[in-house]
């Protein structure tokens, strides 16, 4: 299999990869196998920007992974094959007439497909998983969490995504979660999930580039450090309404913006250093990638 050539091979590699979901369509995954990786040692799922810039994004934890023996997969959606929000950020959970899709369609499924078949493979074990998303990618992932579960992985981070599925099934998705086949078992779900929202503390401009400004998204707050802040607010209301457990937690990045490799090396600290690095860390190669 494909796949064993991670463990064969150390560095970057390249593989296409198949989503039954999607026949016809390719999804590559950018890998990054360190020296000292090994069956066992923790693997680490980055979700791209909407540059669909799988390989950036995989480059972003190389220094992560060197440091902690860390596989890194960045499954990367190509424009071709996805174009716009609709066919990434909000998984092709609604078709060009604002139907609902089949659910095993949706891409939000693939991540844990791929650890399923890492695992299947000998290439890692049950339980190693995590994932990571910036920007597109942090909409990817809470909407991930939010309509097919944490599933594989023992953590998920979602960084300064530009708007959010409110945890609400009173408004139509993508701005709620209504109108997709979802009910009240599955929101106390979402709510009691260990779902990990960071956000830059200076990605706060009303004007950032790339910022999405459609009106439901501009009532969540003027930039994406705001609409962070809104969307814990709203989870945290829902769950007291619904009397049920919140799991989720914010992280304030001091110092940084819209910036996909400092967020990636504050995401790292916190899950491999014990909290959040140094600004000497977070400004290495600052700005190198802004979406």
């Amino acid at each position: 299999m494909i796949l064993q050539t991670l463990l064969e091979r150390e560095g970057k590699n390249a593989i296409p990869y198949r989503f039954h979901g999607q026949p016809g369509k390719t999804i590559t995954l950018n890998c990054y196998t360190s020296a000292g990786y090994k069956p066992g040692n923790d693997v680490v799922f980055v979700q791209h920007g909407m540059m669909r810039n799988g390989d950036d994004y995989r480059d972003f934890w190389i220094r992560a992974a060197d440091q902690h023996d860390l596989l890194i997969v960045a499954p990367t959606f190509s424009r071709a094959d996805f174009p716009e929000a609709e066919n990434y950020n909000n998984g092709i959970v609604l078709d060009t007439e604002g139907n609902v899709t089949a659910r095993d369609s949706w891409i939000y499924h693939v991540p844990a497909r791929v650890v399923a078949d890492l695992v299947a493979a000998g290439v890692m074990e049950e339980g190693r998983a995590r994932i990571y998303g910036h920007s597109a990618g942090g909409q990817f992932l809470h909407r991930m969490v939010s309509l097919v579960g944490v599933g594989p992985f023992k953590s998920v981070i979602a960084a300064n995504a530009g708007w959010y599925s409110l945890p609400t099934l009173d408004t139509d998705f993508p701005a709620g979660l209504a109108g997709i086949g979802l009910g009240e078992a599955d929101l106390r779900e979402l709510l009691g999930a260990e779902l990990w929202i960071m956000a830059g503390q200076m990605d706060c401009e009303a004007n950032a580039d790339n910022l999405p400004s459609q009106p439901e998204a501009l009532e969540q707050g003027t930039g994406r450090l705001h609409r962070a802040r809104n969307y814990m607010a709203n989870g945290k209301a829902a769950a007291e309404a619904l009397g049920c457990a919140f799991g989720w937690r914010l992280t304030e990045v001091p110092g940084v913006a819209h910036d996909g490799c400092a967020m990636s090396q504050a995401a790292a600290g916190v899950w491999f250093e014990g909290g959040l690095p140094s600004a000497e860390v977070l400004g290495a190669g600052a700005g190198a990638v802004n979406a």
